[in-house]
């Protein structure tokens, strides 16, 4: 499994939110280029990088940041928040993101998905945030009537590089992922599938490798900023 240290960005600051919650947010880093390099010199071997403006405004928005952060760095990132078009997709593959991240197009624009995944085969990932297991949309700010796994399953022949299943009532909260959702995604659906949302401890990547499902890796955010989870412990766990 993979540990996917995370940087949202929030006024070309490096955050967390508290379930998902704009106004909620704690500035841990004003400089998040050295944060990013900071977690590629402890041995992360990726990066997921989240617009957090840019997911509400439906376009890219903390684009410095995240160009800052590919300059500085030289291992893989993914991203998510406003990139809804061919046009945003291109242009930040082309700037050297490793993945792009789609969430609100998943469920507005499907066929979106797929030229994509077509186009840029293993590059375009999708991002699935549910509350209470149903799809939420535009930040996080709208919620649908499909539940996760039936949208997982309409791109199982599409190319999709990753799953990223987000328990939005578990981010930033500190209370351990939703690991038995988490799991039986990764069960039902082909696609490789990344934990978000809520891991803060090692015992919660212990939980999530425990289960024995097919998961690529897990995504922590507060937890590393905190101290909650060791990072070199971490990458040890998952790697052993």
């Amino acid at each position: 499994m993979i540990l996917y240290p995370a940087i949202d960005l929030k006024d070309g600051n490096c955050v967390r939110l508290y379930k998902g919650e704009m106004d909620q947010a704690t500035v841990f880093n004003d400089n998040p280029a050295a944060q990013a390099k900071a977690f590629e010199d402890a041995g992360c071997e990726w990066l997921h990088l989240v617009d957090l403006n840019g997911a509400f405004a439906g376009a890219p928005v903390n684009s410095a940041a995240v160009e800052a952060i590919l300059k500085e760095t030289s291992v893989p990132a993914q991203l998510g928040g406003g990139i809804r078009d061919m046009g945003t997709i291109e242009a930040w593959l082309s700037k050297g993101l490793q993945r792009v991240i789609l969430g609100t197009v998943a469920v507005e624009n499907p066929e979106l998905v797929r030229e994509a995944a077509k186009a840029f085969p293993g590059h375009v990932a999708i991002g699935l945030d549910a509350r209470n297991g149903m799809v939420a949309t535009r930040g996080w700010a709208e919620e649908t009537d499909m539940e996760v796994t039936e949208l997982a399953k309409q791109f199982e022949d599409a190319g999709v590089a990753a799953l990223i299943y987000t328990d939005i009532n578990r981010d930033g909260a500190m209370q351990g992922p939703n690991v038995e959702a988490t799991a039986a995604l990764a069960r039902a659906v082909s696609i490789p599938v990344i934990a978000s949302g809520g891991v803060s401890s090692l015992q919660d990547l212990a939980d999530l490798k425990a289960t024995g499902a097919p998961l690529d890796g897990a995504i922590s955010g507060r937890a590393l900023y905190d101290g909650a989870i060791d990072l070199k412990d971490a990458l040890s766990l998952l790697k052993g």
